[in-house]
């Protein structure tokens, strides 16, 4: 499970961009049945509770496009009754997201973004190991770093070409790849060269064909964080026995040839 914290950047003496920011999110087209909720939790952030990865990418991805927001996102255990509010919610991934949120701010010159899996002391003390977790989290977070840079470095022309491609886009598939040109050159009054020229230069396609790795990694995460030690011990051992089968395989050939 995912829980998204979202800060507002420079929001001393800024104007309160977390209306604008609540009512966008709540008209993504996201992945998953469930719509995630987000609330205003404290000053200028919100918070959610995200149950698929490609919508945690989606959200985070509209959230850094302005250059307004801090992205925080935590990755791990979440209890929240049915239809209560995120400030109700306790949990692993809320920490996580609290300290994921902290970690973008102090981002630097690097894309203000950060995932963080949630473990409690409790759960090191009773055998949980969230060593693949981690490192998940990290692939994630550098995945999400660099289409994050994609999108804060678009300028306003870029994104209308974007946005038009994508009301363009067959319903299911990628917008990157279906959206029609033809259709959009119209739609803007240019010429289908320049629709073919903004794409390249946007990083558009490649903003797409990335979004499912990033995506995999935070499952693989949301999949591996909290793990019970037993069940890591089981694959660790499907890997020591796979290993010792690599290095025997080439005595045996070598047996064979003499």
């Amino acid at each position: 499970m995912f829980v998204m914290t979202i800060d507002q950047r420079g929001s001393t003496g800024n104007q309160d961009r977390v209306p604008a920011l609540l009512a966008q999110i709540a008209h993504l087209e996201l992945a998953g049945a469930e719509q995630p909720v987000f609330e205003r939790s404290v000053g200028d952030e919100i918070q959610g509770v995200v149950r698929d990865a490609p919508a945690v990418v989606e959200i985070a991805l509209h959230a850094l496009r302005g250059g307004h927001w801090y992205v925080g996102i935590g990755v791990g255990s979440v209890s929240l009754p049915p239809h209560a509010s995120p400030r109700e919610g306790t949990g692993t991934a809320f920490v996580a997201a609290r300290k994921a949120v902290e970690l973008a701010k102090a981002a630097g010159s690097q894309v203000p973004l950060s995932v963080v899996p949630g473990m409690m002391a409790g759960e090191a003390a009773r055998g949980v190991t969230a060593g693949e977790g981690v490192q998940a989290c990290a692939n994630a977070e550098a995945v999400l770093r660099l289409l994050g840079r994609l999108v804060q470095d678009r300028t306003e022309a870029q994104w209308r070409v974007v946005d038009a491609l994508r009301r363009q886009a067959v319903p299911g598939k990628s917008p990157g790849r279906h959206g029609s040109q033809k259709h959009v050159a119209l739609e803007l009054g240019i010429s289908e060269q320049s629709v073919s020229r903004t794409v390249f230069r946007s990083g558009w396609q490649e903003e797409w064909a990335a979004r499912p790795a990033a995506s995999m990694l935070l499952g693989l995460a949301d999949s591996r964080v909290g793990q019970p030690r037993e069940d890591a011990a089981a694959h660790q051992n499907v890997h020591a026995q796979e290993d010792v089968s690599a290095r025997e395989e080439p005595a045996d050939r070598i047996e064979g040839d003499t």
